[in-house]
């Protein structure tokens, strides 16, 4: 039966028809972004605390735009930007006591719903959670489960919500529609759902064993060397419009003061790749590394997050005091 109260926009997005055909082939290749940071250089990240009032924790994350996306903005020639940013909401509800019909559980009961706004990609999704959506909210449960200090809270559950306002591309807009198999920009995006829900967690005074950082890893062709068996090249922190041939990807959730991986997902096709030959590491060994490399990057910026919640959470509780 269906919902005659709701207006349903179009599945994919749509493109007016006299910009579509002024962007001729020569223009659409110069379009693409390029990669301006080196390949162990992260892009910046803003993550703030305490944003949603009503939530136990919450946290905001968003990654800083590439510099040609930022140059296409301030002076667009096209509709259509050339790549998107991770922006992403998170919070927290609980530790609340389970309904009496729950069966009995020692530990805590961790949930976890990661969803797309309608409006965060290309292609516009719906309002029911679909595969993927659902896979990213398993990956993150897992992700979280081994931090979070379960036993302390028994017979109690904590709901851990996502909102992906703007999710990353799986590939560039200009590219053939089979031109990457594999969504790729999936991987960035668990590895922000991980590190903001580890700063929402913290800031709902939940005991945990460490904070838990995500990091991104891919190995990419050099595009330059097309049609010469050009040797892949590590990347971390990847955006996957600015490249053309990605092989495979990593992201790991990572705890840096333990050295311990909490999840794992590496997706591609690295057994066959071969690195340069200043690198004589195996492919996907090389791709943990580096996304565990990325990790402790994400994590400087997750562990100044959670110094400020707790700064200001100690000046609430004095002033608390004090009245």
């Amino acid at each position: 039966m269906t919902d005659r109260r709701r207006i349903n926009g179009p599945p994919g997005g749509t493109r007016p028809a006299i910009f579509a055909s002024s962007l001729d082939s020569a223009s659409t290749a110069t379009a693409r972004p390029q990669r301006q940071r080196q390949p162990n250089d992260l892009r910046k990240i803003f993550l703030k605390t305490g944003l949603i009032p009503s939530a136990s924790g919450s946290a905001y994350l968003e990654f800083e735009p590439s510099a040609s996306l930022a140059a296409a903005r301030s002076s667009p020639q096209s509709l259509i930007p050339p790549s998107s940013a991770l922006k992403l909401a998170c919070t927290v509800h609980g530790p609340k006591p389970l309904p009496r019909s729950a069966t009995f559980s020692p530990n805590l009961v961790l949930t976890t719903h990661v969803k797309y706004a309608p409006f965060a990609a290309r292609r516009r999704k719906g309002h029911i959670r679909d595969a993927s959506e659902r896979d990213l909210g398993v990956h993150l449960e897992t992700a979280l489960r081994g931090v979070i200090v379960a036993e302390r809270w028994p017979k109690s559950g904590l709901d851990i919500t996502i909102t992906i306002l703007e999710a990353e591309d799986d590939r560039w807009w200009g590219d053939a529609p089979d031109s990457h198999d594999s969504p790729w920009g999936m991987l960035n995006v668990l590895a922000g759902c991980v590190t903001a829900a580890s700063a929402a967690i913290s800031d709902a005074r939940i005991d945990c064993l460490d904070l838990v950082a995500g990091g991104v890893a891919a190995l990419v062709s050099d595009e330059s060397e097309e049609g010469k068996d050009a040797k892949p090249k590590l990347m971390l922190d990847m955006d996957p419009a600015e490249h053309k041939a990605i092989v495979s990807a990593c992201v790991v959730a990572y705890m840096p003061s333990r050295d311990e991986i909490t999840e794992l997902w590496l997706k591609g096709d690295s057994s066959k790749a071969s690195l340069a030959a200043d690198d004589k590491r195996l492919a996907h060994d090389a791709l943990i590394d580096g996304a565990v490399d990325a990790a402790r990057g994400a994590h400087t910026v997750l562990a100044e997050a959670v110094r400020e919640s707790a700064m200001r959470f100690a000046g609430l509780t004095s002033g608390d005091n004090a009245a």
